[in-house]
């Protein structure tokens, strides 16, 4: 292995984490198409498998979401009694498509890739306002109408007033207090349904390395209204748990099938500590930049990445059909 080859994984690994960190989309789906697309252009010395890249882009973003984890911790932002349905679906749905990434074709791996950046890049532009409910509102609510809906709010209270960090849940509502003293006070987010489009999610995840968090996200702010501070925190405690365990899932399975050289350690001992160093920036910068203006920047992005990920998964069919 040459390990000077990805020197220039360092500042791009920065940014990727960053980027992840702040949005709570997991690393991956922007590593994968990266190792896909823009590493056969560099020349032949760089072409890994498409499991090869699920595989290690997983195992990045494992790195890098423990990092940003550590980032939220600290704030005080997570809120881990949400994290555990999520959880508690997407693990074993994960480890299952890790398992079956490797008996499937590169080029439906690739397609298949493209065609998920498809939906959720048309997902992230199609935003919709989270509604916010003065807290006295909701007290109001609660009190007349049976806790009718959900109601996120986030307003400052003298430092101290509730224990930092901690979730508190009465009558259908949960308040999380961060370091800051800033008090998050929402519905308790509910599953229900939804847990089958949270086991879709991390079976393309096992598979493609990307779905968890894009799942995640959306239901916590959207669907649940979750303050956007605490579901991007929250997301990345659900990210960081299932991609850790898949992506030591998939790392077994290239040693496993090809030896200790199956992955590509000279490009991953770049990459994780620069994601280290960019999932402790991303937490610091949250919400520096609108979340609307991300999600539209992010969504155009995906879209771009799937028409080049067609191309490539169009190649790679063709080359497979004529026997090269």
């Amino acid at each position: 292995m040459d390990f000077s080859l990805y020197w220039f994984m360092f500042p791009v690994s920065i940014m990727v984490a960053t980027v992840a960190m702040m949005s709570g989309i997991g690393g991956a789906a922007f590593f994968t198409p990266l190792f896909l697309v823009v590493f056969p252009l560099l020349g032949p010395e760089y072409v890994i498998t498409p499991v090869q890249a699920v595989g290690t882009a997983l195992l990045i973003e494992t790195f890098g979401f423990s990092s940003g984890f550590v980032g939220y911790y600290r704030k005080g932002l997570i809120d881990f009694r949400s994290a555990v349905p999520f959880i508690a679906v997407a693990v074993p749905i994960g480890i299952v498509g890790a398992l079956l990434a490797g008996e499937v074709p590169g080029w439906t791996i690739t397609g298949g890739y493209a065609l998920l950046m498809v939906v959720l890049g048309t997902v992230m532009l199609r935003h919709h306002e989270q509604v916010e409910i003065p807290l006295d509102e909701v007290a109001l609510e609660e009190t007349m109408e049976g806790h009718k809906g959900s109601a996120s709010h986030a307003t400052a209270v003298p430092f101290g007033t509730h224990s930092v960090g901690a979730a508190r849940s009465s009558a259908g509502t949960r308040t999380i207090t961060g370091r800051d003293g800033q008090i998050y006070t929402f519905a308790i987010p509910r599953q229900g349904i939804a847990s089958l489009v949270t086991a879709t999610g991390a079976l393309l995840t096992g598979l493609l390395s990307v779905g968890i968090g894009e799942v995640t996200m959306p239901q916590l702010a959207k669907r649940n209204r979750v303050p956007i501070p605490v579901a991007a925190a929250t997301s990345v405690l659900v990210v960081i748990v299932t991609v850790a365990l898949t992506s030591f899932t998939h790392v077994g399975a290239l040693i496993k099938g090809g030896g200790f050289s199956a992955v590509p350690w000279h490009l991953v001992v770049y990459a994780v500590p620069a994601v280290v160093i960019g999932g402790q920036i991303g937490p610091r910068m949250q919400g520096r930049v609108a979340h609307k203006t991300m999600e539209r920047a992010i969504g155009s992005l995906f879209l771009v990445i799937a028409v080049a990920m067609v191309f490539v998964a169009y190649f790679k069919f063709m080359a497979l059909s004529s026997g090269h």
